[in-house]
């Protein structure tokens, strides 16, 4: 009776993030196993938590090079620890008690749907087992499209690392096996010229961060796209501005001395890996400073709701620029294709918006007096850590203690989700009554 009441008190959202906690604390002592790292040394407490937190949030934030520094079984662990994080801890373990032949009840149903931004709990059970089915498949496809290239290049270890780089892009982690082969945190600049490479990792890219119920609305009307919901018509829309404009801003100020062929890839790839990827086929040190901004800009937006990236979403940016846009209008409503947006979900735009913000720049302040570093290097890391990209100026492995736990901080709020915090942290219900109203001028 007393575990009964117990359940209920505890939210979705905190058991959401205590399942995240968990798997976190299990990659870390995992890690810590002399026979994780190639050296056969205990790794220290501080890079395999690190580590761990930055495999399961997918951002790709790394003290150690991961091809140099980890054995092939610590590799594996990462590999495991990235895909349960891309995945969701909550829809994995819903897979498999499916599978089992156990039937979900009304909570767990709430709990997947909440772990997966779903909008009802009917049909979760299918909508569960059609996600794994389908991150599997093109997972698979994509390492089917790496593997030529990589074989040849690396002999049969090749098929261990087009498998790695398949699920490491598609869950937008961008952890890199290439630290051996051309040189540590080089990401995967030796391809940055091989379409072979570079198309089937944007796609991954792509394909994991639009999110689960944008696939299912493709799956089931297809070309029909005026039956699409109304979320998957902003995320398809925003995606595609998201990476047509940046491209061609990279395209006519950043990589202007490079071949056309390698202009053009350099900058679609540097437009899409910040959403949260982490992977870079350029040195990042030498962009201009508006490229930089442009590019944490990025990061801090994201990817879209249920899907594997992270970032304070796209919905919440088409959101906010809608109702910027009904405000310059004078228009009472904020609409979107033709459709009213609810005055809760530009409250919690615009919350997620401030929270991010706030984290970013006020740990960015604190790292950078702290290290004695530039306020962009600083930035640039914070707004990497908690948009979960990965994406460095090459300041994370001299960080200190403090530093990094500040960037794991940032990291597990960005995958689990500002908003699910708060959920989780303030379990209050929502006010029903009205307080007197008072006009206050801003602007």
């Amino acid at each position: 009776m007393k575990q009964s009441k117990l359940r209920e008190k505890v939210s979705t959202f905190q058991i959401i993030i205590s399942g995240f906690i968990m798997i976190i604390l299990i990659g870390t002592i995992l890690l810590m196993f002399p026979f994780s790292a190639r050296s056969g040394e205990v790794t220290s407490l501080d890079c395999a938590l690190f580590t761990s937190t930055s495999a399961v949030c997918v951002t790709g934030l790394v003290m150690k090079d991961t091809a140099s520094y980890w054995s092939p079984f610590g590799q594996a662990v990462i590999l495991v620890l990235i895909q349960t994080g891309g995945l969701g801890v909550v829809t994995i373990a819903a897979s498999i008690e499916t599978a089992s032949g156990k039937k979900l009840s009304l909570r767990e149903k709430s709990l997947v749907e909440d772990s997966i931004s779903g909008f009802q709990v009917g049909g979760v059970q299918e909508m569960a087992r059609m996600i794994i089915r389908i991150v599997f498949m093109v997972e698979a496809i994509g390492a089917a499209a790496l593997m030529p290239v990589f074989c040849i290049q690396f002999g049969l270890s090749g098929i261990w690392m087009a498998v790695f780089h398949s699920v490491s892009a598609f869950c937008n982690a961008g952890f890199d096996l290439m630290g051996t082969h051309s040189g540590e945190f080089s990401s995967l600049t030796a391809f940055s010229r091989n379409p072979f490479v570079i198309v089937p990792v944007c796609l991954l890219i792509v394909l994991g961060g639009i999110g689960f119920h944008t696939w299912v609305d493709f799956i089931r009307n297809r070309r029909r796209v005026r039956k699409y919901r109304l979320q998957s018509k902003v995320i398809l829309v925003t995606t595609a501005v998201l990476i047509a404009v940046p491209a061609i801003v990279y395209f006519f100020f950043e990589f202007s001395d490079a071949p056309f062929l390698d202009r053009i890839s350099l900058s679609l790839f540097q437009a899409i890996t910040p959403r949260t990827a982490g992977f870079n086929t350029a040195d990042l040190t030498k962009m201009t400073h508006s490229g930089i901004a442009l590019m944490i800009i990025l990061m801090v937006i994201g990817g879209s709701p249920g899907s594997t990236a992270g970032g304070m979403k796209t919905t919440t940016l088409a959101v906010l620029l809608a109702n910027a846009s009904s405000v310059f209008r004078r228009k009472k409503e904020t609409h979107l294709f033709g459709k009213r947006i609810e005055e809760s979900v530009i409250r919690s735009a615009c919350a997620l918006f401030v929270t991010y913000f706030v984290l970013a720049v006020s740990f960015a302040m604190v790292i950078s007096l702290v290290e004695g570093l530039p306020m962009k290097e600083c930035l640039f890391e914070t707004a990497s850590a908690v948009g979960t990209v990965g994406l460095t100026l090459g300041i994370t492995p001299s960080l200190g203690p403090l530093s990094h736990i500040l960037l794991v901080v940032l990291m597990f709020i960005g995958r689990a989700g500002g908003l699910t915090l708060m959920y989780a942290a303030i379990s209050s219900r929502a006010e029903v009554s009205r307080r007197p109203v008072e006009k206050i001028i801003v602007g």
